[in-house]
């Protein structure tokens, strides 16, 4: 998928392991954002995290690309002991260098599209309850909260479910 911007052709494709590197920077910094008291250390590798969500069979790791430059990044793959039909979006960041400009939008739209080829009628996520951008942001794209997975007592984590619309 190639669209055109001010600033050159704009495409969206599968990532590849070895921006792994460039992935997991990019997810720091926009992780970083949402973390008042900075970015607390989770101890995760996240290059190899991110190297092995490129390479899973049962995933997909989309990325923005434009210039050169990975500007977007979303990973999906069947949830753990979902049910058949369900995909789950562990991962969706666009480089906060970057907001506004309508990557966020097309990348999604992007996975919506993929979801549907793959015959996938439900998405779920988490978001981090302090992370106001990004819960505005899937509301605004008819994500909605999750019935079956209601926000625990202390949970900093909030449960969405989109209904992926079937393709015309």
């Amino acid at each position: 998928m190639i669209s055109h911007h001010e600033r050159g052709p704009r495409t969206i494709r599968g990532a590849l392991p070895a921006e792994a590197e460039n992935i997991a920077a990019l997810h720091r910094r926009a992780r970083s954002t949402y973390f008042p008291d900075g970015l607390p250390d989770d101890g995760i590798d996240w290059t190899a995290a991110w190297r092995g969500a490129v390479e899973r069979p049962d995933g997909q790791v989309l990325c923005v690309v434009e210039e050169g430059t990975i500007l977007g990044i979303a990973s999906f793959r069947p949830p753990q002991d979902g049910p058949a039909g369900t995909v789950k979006l562990f991962q969706f960041h666009v480089d906060p260098d970057h907001w506004r400009r309508g990557i966020g939008t097309a990348l999604h739209a992007a996975c919506v599209a993929r979801w549907r080829a793959d015959g996938r009628h439900c998405a779920v996520l988490d978001v981090h309850v302090d992370n106001l951008r990004a819960r505005s942001f899937y509301a605004r794209h008819g994500w909605v909260p999750d019935p079956a997975h209601p926000p625990a007592p202390g949970d900093h984590h909030l449960f969405l479910r989109l209904s992926v619309p079937p393709g015309e």
